[in-house]
């Protein structure tokens, strides 16, 4: 089992279920949490969802956290930049974080600002505090934190020392916040290249992995580099 979580987010990928059923047997993993499209999850009996509505009933084309709990999915990516960028807000990402956590699930909540520049810290002050308003000191330390910079999404990853340093403005954050800090994931153009590096730092638990968890052979070689470290 890695001793660092990698999460793969296949996003709207692949195309057909078959070939959704091989790269999940290529990738399946203890201490791996795979996200494929809803469409996927019953017949790959994945650990993890990429999205969630907060409720059932009158909500067309939503999943709620009990649909997803039913069937075996226990990790949600919650406020990823894509989903932020296209109108969700942090309001809805509370919501989602609350429904989750009243379901016995675990929230995976990606935190980042939108370009590189100076803000970085108001940006994170920003996300942190609205989408954790009315969360318990309990309830927070069951949510995992991702480093999510946007801008080096899909491009390259960000620099090392830059990851380090916002992981410890959002533990300061949230040892404000709750009197904790804790181990923090990154995402962000993560590899088989740069994963060791990132993955060598203490503060840095694990990764969430995007393009890179589409081809089979890279993602496998990501699992043995987490697993020796």
């Amino acid at each position: 089992m890695p001793h660092k979580l990698l999460i793969a987010n296949w996003k709207a990928n692949p195309e057909s279920p078959e070939e959704a059923r091989a790269l999940f047997e290529a990738e399946n993993n203890p201490g791996v949490i795979i996200c494929p499209p809803a469409v996927y999850l019953e017949e790959l009996h994945a650990n993890g969802a990429q999205d969630v509505f907060w409720e059932g009933g009158a909500h067309t084309g939503e999943v709620s956290p009990e649909m997803l709990k039913e069937l075996g999915v226990t990790h949600v990516l919650v406020g990823h930049s894509e989903r932020r960028a296209i109108g969700e807000t942090d309001e809805q990402i509370n919501q989602k974080l609350k429904a989750l956590l009243n379901a016995g699930m675990t929230p995976v909540l990606l935190i980042g600002e939108p370009e590189k520049s100076a803000a970085r810290s108001d940006y994170l002050i920003d996300q942190l505090t609205r989408d954790l308003e009315g969360v318990s000191a309990d309830g927070a330390a069951k949510i995992m934190f991702c480093y999510e910079p946007v801008w080096a999404i899909g491009t390259h990853a960000a620099n090392l020392d830059d990851v380090v340093s916002a992981i410890h403005e959002m533990q300061s954050i949230l040892d404000k916040m709750y009197g904790f800090k804790p181990s923090m994931l990154y995402g962000g153009s993560v590899n088989e290249k740069n994963l060791a590096d990132f993955l060598n730092h203490p503060e840095i638990s694990g990764a969430v992995v995007g393009g890179a968890s589409l081809k089979a052979e890279e993602f496998k070689n990501m699992i043995e580099i987490a697993t020796k470290l």
